[in-house]
């Protein structure tokens, strides 16, 4: 069997490595005596010039270092105030500085020159997510024949977001090199061909095969999926008293996301107020409990996002709250994954509003965590990638407050019996295309 390479922005270190990744690429990588490389987690005064190795875990891991300076170009510079906001829809918040830009090839260059000493002539390599375009094209300077692919987490931008790069043709150069291009949603997969054929050069080929910048390759979509049976287990297993408890009864309406302003979550708060400001019936009747784990607060649009947030809680909250009730509860930091599992499976509404988002996990967690005999409504962004499978949950559009405060009104009348049949198909789908089943088909395509 060909030995996998992974390659991705961070490393699962730990003596039990955790996470969807892992879940998803452990049996290949232990299977093939694989090796998974990726950053060893904080910004060093001098790196090192050769890989670090890592045992414990049952496959190879093998971090590299980055000094301060290339941690805040690459990553929070490059990575974070260029590409992430522009795959997200944000190209009004993209922060583009020359250097930064070039710390990012820097860094690519690098993890290129220590990984080629450790690769062997029939591996498999898989680079994962954004903050790595350019490596497979570092790579292949660098003499590597063999297969690489390549699968992006977040959404694929589309032509008027793609022109706003400083380096669009770049971009697409960059992806060129890779012989596998993994996309989370037909919608990224479009917006590669549509970008592409304003920016650069592509030309479709039969099936899955294009002809991007004079090389071929093929581009596929592979929605990614959760380890399903294990979250069953932990929502079922939870202790009791990890329970929200309510005072006047009210049903829980539950939303779990990082702090970011791709997550759509002030846009939640406003349709919350207008729901309570038009239901008069549901004050008391309904909580919204809202975990939002910090991220990148050095970054200064994730303080803008927290500042706005907590002032539409309190709003919110001294707007409408009574002695016995609190409408939001707004919880800023990260919760247990088993306590998650828990409050999923006791809430009536998961809400998950991404204004854009490449897949998000919470809506199929969310339906994995339910009691199949009385289970809650999941209420979806039409622009989350997990739209395009998930239909029978509620589809609204993020960006209208009326539509969305009307989901949340008729997700807490629905009848058992429609909330039954609903979450049926979307547990069979959750089960059916798993993270297992995700790799798999990733790798057999990728050869």
């Amino acid at each position: 069997m060909a030995r996998l390479v992974v390659v991705s922005n961070r490393l699962p270190l730990g003596d039990n490595p955790s996470g969807g990744l892992v879940v998803a690429l452990e049996d290949a990588l232990r299977a093939s005596g694989g090796l998974w490389v990726g950053f060893s987690g904080e910004p060093v005064e001098t790196p090192g010039d050769a890989l670090e190795f890592h045992p414990g875990a049952r496959f190879e891991r093998a971090s590299f270092d980055l000094s301060a300076t290339d941690f805040d170009a690459y990553y929070l510079g490059y990575s974070n105030s260029v590409l992430w906001p522009l795959c997200h829809g944000r190209a009004d918040l993209m922060r583009i500085q020359p250097e930064h830009l070039d710390g990012y090839r820097r860094v690519n260059a690098r993890i290129a020159e220590l990984l080629v000493p450790h690769l062997q002539p029939d591996d498999r390599i898989w680079v994962q997510d954004y903050q790595l375009f350019p490596l497979a094209s570092e790579l292949r300077r660098r003499g590597v024949t063999a297969p690489i692919g390549h699968f992006l987490h977040i959404p694929f931008p589309g032509p008027a977001d793609c022109a706003a790069l400083p380096n669009p043709a770049e971009l697409f150069d960059w992806l060129s090199q890779y012989d596998l291009l993994g996309f989370q949603a037909r919608r990224d997969l479009s917006n590669l061909t549509e970008s592409a054929r304003q920016l650069s050069r592509i030309e479709p080929l039969e099936g899955d095969r294009i002809r991007l910048c004079g090389r071929d390759l093929r581009a596929g979509v592979f929605p990614i999926g959760i380890d399903t049976a294990a979250f069953i287990d932990e929502a079922r297993s939870a202790p009791d008293e990890d329970r929200m408890r309510s005072l006047t009864g009210a049903q829980m309406m539950i939303g779990v996301d990082r702090l970011d302003y791709s997550k759509g979550i002030p846009q939640r708060f406003r349709a919350f107020q207008l729901l309570l400001e038009q239901n008069p019936d549901l004050h008391e009747k309904i909580s919204f409990l809202q975990i939002a784990p910090p991220t990148r607060e050095s970054v200064e649009a994730y303080r803008d996002i927290r500042e706005e947030t907590e002032h539409l809680a309190g709003r919110i909250n001294g707007q409408f709250a009574t002695v016995n009730w609190t409408p939001i509860r707004f919880i800023h930091r990260p919760i247990p994954r088993n306590v998650l599992a828990g409050l999923y499976r006791q809430a009536r509404i998961g809400l998950v509003t991404p204004l854009a988002d490449g897949m998000n996990l919470v809506a199929k967690e969310y339906v994995a965590a339910q009691d199949v005999s009385d289970p809650g409504v999941l209420i979806l962004s039409r622009f989350a990638g997990a739209a395009e499978t998930m239909t029978e949950a509620l589809i609204i559009n993020p960006h209208d407050p009326t539509e969305l405060a009307e989901a949340m009104a008729r997700a807490m009348q629905m009848t058992a019996n429609e909330r039954r049949r609903r979450h049926a198909v979307l547990l069979r789908d959750v089960s059916e295309h798993d993270v297992g089943w995700w790799s798999a088909e990733y790798l057999a395509t990728l050869g």
